[in-house]
């Protein structure tokens, strides 16, 4: 079920970021904000007097009538509004202390301080978003990459609640059917054909199968890919980062243990955001600096998505084992971390040094002149998105969703399960009803006050 927005108090929050910019811009929601705004702001008419959607240039005065900034109001009236309310927007400059009084004014004048992405929770409760979408604003605002603001715009348009939406109906025309028997079961009436029954539900399973597989592609257009490069003492890790940047952002030195501390950059490849974090060479070392350093290094490769060892292409005449590479192997495959071999220094060899193969695995490349780092950039590409998403493809990028899709998955195998077996209709139904309901949850439709806290604490003020 939805949670009603009680009828209650006017919000007001700045909704631009903090700082010195041209203009700034308070917003001003609830049943009172004309009122509101009507205290503070000088024109040629009363905001409440004015039609939706317009703008008006005016002034905005403090209680004694003090002249306090030059402004423009714009007026939404309900329910044509972001959150459905009247909502008056105040653009003033651009300024912290500017913005505060302007601010601090609507507070005095009746409305309160807005709580983390209340006015989104407001468009939600409202009905003018449903909860994916209104989780997909957040999204939006804080994409850091071309593909986390492209899956940010196809749930805010909807395309994830239609998919959870058509999945829903047939479920509950389902479960509908069944519990229609019970109320004929003394008559032995079916109303719902077994085979046909399996067959649809079948198919809803095939469609909860493919948005939970999305979810790995997902989350990495969401969040990004964190990427730590290791390897020994000048084997060019410094130099790998800055080409990998396309800038020179770490100091490279001919002289071993120079890099001692971690350093972090990120980059957008082909859309999609890696986090790159360059560490101190592996070795053994008595020196306590570089000894913490080490252990840095190995701290942030337990943390990562992808190790990118980093081998100087010399040592490909070494035949033995090296227990760092094997220490560093050990730790990867424990955490399921993909390990990726980079042969350096190929411009040294430039006889004998191959061509970049197809495996993904291994790549070989000139961190000094570039060679190969084209192929490298599109082979991680590859390494962490495993399967190609079609561009009009839902994707899955919340891990709420995907719990709620994993829940929804073994409530429809049992329901399906249970069909097979011959049971009654009415346990089947229990557990399509338990499908339904955690399909429920990622759209809104069955929530809680505490979920919903939870998720819109996370927002910024003003959103």
């Amino acid at each position: 079920m939805y949670l009603k927005l009680k009828d209650g108090d006017t919000i007001a929050a700045i909704s631009t970021p903090p700082g010195e910019g041209g203009i700034s811009v308070i917003r001003v929601s609830g049943r009172d904000a004309f009122a509101v705004a009507d205290k503070a702001f000088v024109g040629k008419n009363r905001l409440s007097e004015t039609p939706s959607h317009t703008a008006h240039f005016g002034k905005v005065v403090d209680s004694g009538g003090r002249f306090v900034d030059e402004v423009v109001a714009v007026t939404f009236g309900a329910p044509n509004s972001y959150t459905c309310e009247d909502v008056v927007e105040i653009s003033c400059h651009g300024g912290y202390l500017v913005t505060q009084k302007v601010l601090q004014l609507m507070v005095s004048s009746g409305a309160r301080p807005a709580d983390p992405g209340e006015f989104t929770k407001r468009a939600f409760l409202n009905g003018r978003l449903d909860l994916s979408q209104a989780e997909a604003v957040g999204d939006l605002i804080h994409s850091q990459s071309e593909a986390a603001y492209r899956s940010s715009i196809r749930q805010l348009s909807g395309d994830l609640s239609r998919e959870i939406k058509a999945v829903r109906d047939e479920l509950l025309n389902l479960a509908s059917l069944l519990e229609l028997e019970l109320d004929f079961s003394e008559e032995d009436v079916e109303f719902a054909n077994r085979k046909a029954l399996d067959e649809r539900l079948v198919g809803a399973i095939a469609i909860v199968d493919r948005l939970l597989a999305s979810y790995e592609v997902g989350k990495v257009y969401r969040e990004g890919v964190r990427v730590t490069i290791a390897g020994k003492p000048n084997a060019g890790k410094s130099s790998l980062l800055n080409a990998l940047l396309g800038e020179d952002r770490a100091i490279v030195s001919s002289t071993p243990g120079t890099t001692r501390d971690t350093i972090s950059e990120s980059v957008s490849i082909d859309g999609v955001l890696f986090r790159l974090t360059d560490t101190a060479g592996l070795r053994e070392t008595t020196d306590s600096i570089e000894e913490e350093g080490v252990r840095r290094a190995e701290r942030e490769a337990e943390e990562s998505d992808v190790v990118l060892l980093i081998v100087d292409y010399q040592e490909k005449y070494y035949n033995g084992t090296d227990p760092l590479y094997e220490r560093l192997a050990r730790v990867c495959e424990g955490a399921g971390i993909r390990l990726v071999r980079v042969w350096n220094k190929i411009d040294l060899y430039p006889a004998e040094a191959p061509r970049n193969p197809e495996d993904g695995h291994v790549f070989y490349v000139s961190a000094l002149n570039g060679d190969g780092i084209d192929f490298l950039k599109k082979g991680l590409c590859k390494v962490v998105l495993k399967e190609t998403i079609a561009e009009s493809s839902v994707v899955v990028t919340n891990s709420r969703h995907r719990d709620a899709l994993s829940r929804s998955h073994r409530s429809l195998g049992l329901a399906l399960e249970t069909l097979r077996s011959g049971k009654s209709g009415e346990f089947v139904a229990l557990d399509l009803r338990a499908g339904l309901n955690a399909l429920g949850e990622i759209t809104g439709e069955i929530t809680t006050e505490d979920v919903l806290n939870n998720i819109f604490s996370k927002f910024c003020i003003g959103k």
